[in-house]
């Protein structure tokens, strides 16, 4: 069997992530070859519970656990009881993705013992999932249905209404009484001493963009506050012109508890564990000032992805840092399963009144950023632009005074330029319109934010051709990668030799040039797609953004790709053409007119006339052959010597 056909003998696969990570991508794409196989798929979403899992387990014959935040030890440590109690040992589990943070010779042996037949501590192609189900299966016959039937949550609609504003003071006093560490951030005055004292983040990029200079911002997070300490002098030896706080995935969920117990040792077995990234709830506002005042000079951020990121919020401010990465869009369609987006734009709500508080009281600007890339895959730049746009709107609303728009990059030079470009463009439009014109707008840069290349060879060549890009968009700030992104946790070294390389390309693109008129047109094309959708989410909204935002997610004019949350429409279907730019192959509920769906189905057409298989082959292909270094180059270009044809380079008008 291999991963497009197979004789699968009705079987049924149960397919589920545990795990305060997001990342549902692969087993959106799994369970699209699964039943491509012929097996009858039980997809139960991300960050399932065990008892989600054991029920969904029900009658299955094969189980596939994904954990991609590396605490699999910690989420399934009762998985052994719950599956006898609640749907027996009849199937053979599987568990896979990144299950732990760091290996050691026991850790396979370790993880098996949680109630595993096979356990796989990296990627595993779906062809060999295919070819190991069908000969771990092959002797057994399909499992009854068995105790209390499966049933999926049901999807439930969003309810558009306006949220209570409650008093700021005494949401505050709640938001500081979540953790022990969050009377540290009770005194607004010595706070804003902190931060006066710290370099500040909006007028670092402020300076950059009247130089014409683009910063450079690599991702930092571990768990120990020495280590972190010595990762940022690492850094900024190397050139970091920003450094960023990468917040671990149980803080994302506030398990703050857990964290305590995980740091403590207390784990019911094994090793202790180490955290996927800063546990800075945990660590608290004082041990972020001790690191904060040793580089004075240089403006922090902190960048998450949390759920609830009010006491976040409040302690990063309290510690002198002056930018804070998320919003009620980005931070949750792309990460979380189930949260409504009504109780979202509460939570952020309060983070943007904290911040413009800041402002009102002490002349300090903090600096929100809104995380464009939303999944990271197949993202068609139209929607990471209306949702940066919306989000700004947002903040700007409860008067924040700076704002990052971020866009994370494709692999189409042209498109990935004039994604930048509208994205400041009307970004500032937007803004203008809604009468904050004193809030200031910069553009974020992310490099490659799919699976990166095992290969090292492959990995530098998108870091470099990616930095390059980055230089020639005129984006403000860069986010690194580094090259062994793929195959490790970076260290020091590593994330410093990778912004060695990147700033040297940046330097070498100034020699460089993009196709003027590819990049004009998809700019024209970019500025119509997103003005569709922008001004169909304020119709819905009566032009208040925050009822427009609900609205436009309920109508699916907002609808992101492989999104794990109930709440997306889960229409929209992107591939890329044969330019490498990204494409709609179903634009689902997205307004646009006649003339731009036509232009999208007929980009589809030509690629998939040009492939000669499925859709869905073609879609899994577009997610997984960088990771798997099929492209000549970066930006992309076919592999094995073919080039894209020159009827179809450059021709992006509809």
């Amino acid at each position: 069997m291999n991963a497009d056909t197979g004789d699968a003998n009705g079987k049924v696969v149960t397919l589920g992530g545990v795990g305060g990570d997001s990342h549902s991508v692969g087993l959106i794409i799994l369970s699209r070859v699964l039943r491509r196989a012929g097996y009858t798929v039980r997809y139960a979403g991300i960050q399932c519970s065990v008892t989600e899992l054991c029920e969904a387990a029900r009658g299955a014959d094969a189980v596939l656990v994904s954990n991609m935040d590396g605490h699999a030890r910690h989420y399934l440590a009762d998985l052994r009881d719950l599956r006898a109690e609640l749907c027996g040992d009849g199937a053979r589990w599987y568990l896979g993705g990144r299950p732990a943070v760091s290996v050691t010779d026991s850790t396979v042996a370790e993880l098996t013992a949680l109630g595993f037949h096979r356990v796989f501590l990296g990627h595993v192609e779906p062809a060999k999932t295919l070819a190991l189900l069908a000969a771990d299966l092959a002797d057994t016959t399909p499992g009854p249905a068995g105790g209390r039937a499966y049933r999926a949550a049901p999807s439930r609609r969003i309810t558009v209404r306006d949220a209570v504003e409650r008093s700021f003071v005494e949401e505050r006093d709640e938001v500081l009484h979540q953790w022990r560490t969050g009377h540290e951030a009770r005194d607004l005055v010595e706070n804003a001493e902190v931060l006066l004292r710290r370099a500040n983040f909006a007028e670092a990029q402020h300076k950059a963009d009247r130089k014409g200079e683009l910063l450079i911002q690599p991702r930092t997070g571990v768990d120990d506050q020495d280590d972190q300490r010595a990762l940022f002098h690492a850094l900024r030896a190397a050139g970091a012109d920003v450094l960023s706080f990468q917040i671990d995935s149980l803080t994302r969920n506030n398990a703050y508890a857990q964290i305590e117990m995980l740091r403590k040792g207390a784990a019911a077995d094994g090793p202790q564990p180490h955290l996927n990234g800063y546990p800075a709830v945990n660590h608290g506002a004082r041990a972020m000032r001790r690191i904060t005042a040793e580089f004075s000079d240089v403006p922090f951020q902190v960048r998450h992805s949390t759920r609830d990121p009010r006491l976040l919020a409040e302690l990063a401010f309290a510690a002198g840092i002056s930018a804070f990465e998320g919003g009620p869009i980005t931070y949750n369609l792309p990460y979380f399963r189930d949260y409504h987006p009504v109780e979202a734009m509460a939570s952020w709500r309060y983070v943007d009144r904290l911040a413009a508080l800041y402002w009102r009281r002490f002349g300090i600007v903090i600096d929100r950023e809104f995380f464009g890339v939303l999944t990271a895959c197949l993202v068609p730049p139209c929607l990471a632009v209306a949702v940066n746009v919306l989000e700004a709107l947002l903040a700007a609303g409860a008067g924040v005074r700076s704002v990052s728009l971020g866009y994370a990059e494709q692999g189409n030079r042209a498109q990935d330029i004039a994604a930048i470009r509208v994205l400041g463009r009307l970004g500032r439009e937007y803004l203008d319109r809604f009468s904050y014109g004193d809030v200031a707008v910069y553009t974020v840069f992310h490099q490659y934010m799919g699976a990166f290349p095992t290969d090292t060879g492959k990995a530098i060549t998108v870091l470099l051709g990616s930095a390059e890009t980055a230089r020639l968009s005129g984006a403000h700030r860069m986010m690194l990668k580094s090259y062994v992104e793929a195959t490790r946790i970076p260290s020091a070294h590593d994330n410093s030799d990778s912004l060695r390389l990147a700033r040297k390309a940046i330097g070498d693109a100034g020699g460089a040039a993009a196709d003027t008129a590819a990049v004009d047109a998809e700019e024209e094309l970019l500025t119509r797609e997103t003005r569709a959708l922008l001004e169909a989410a304020l119709r819905l909204g009566e032009g208040d953004p925050r009822r427009s935002v609900a609205a436009a997610i309920e109508a699916g004019v907002i609808d992101v790709p492989f999104s794990p949350s109930r709440w997306n429409a889960a229409r929209t279907v992107s591939i890329r053409d044969l330019t490498g730019a990204v494409r709609l192959a179903d634009t689902g509920g997205l307004p646009f007119p006649p003339d731009l769906v036509a232009f999208h189905r007929d980009r589809v057409r030509h690629r998939l006339r040009d492939e000669r298989r499925p859709l869905e082959q073609v879609v899994e292909a577009d997610i997984l052959d960088i990771a798997r270094g099929r492209f000549a180059s970066w930006p992309l270009r076919m592999p094995a010597g073919r080039q894209f044809p020159s009827s179809e380079r450059g021709e992006s008008r509809p």
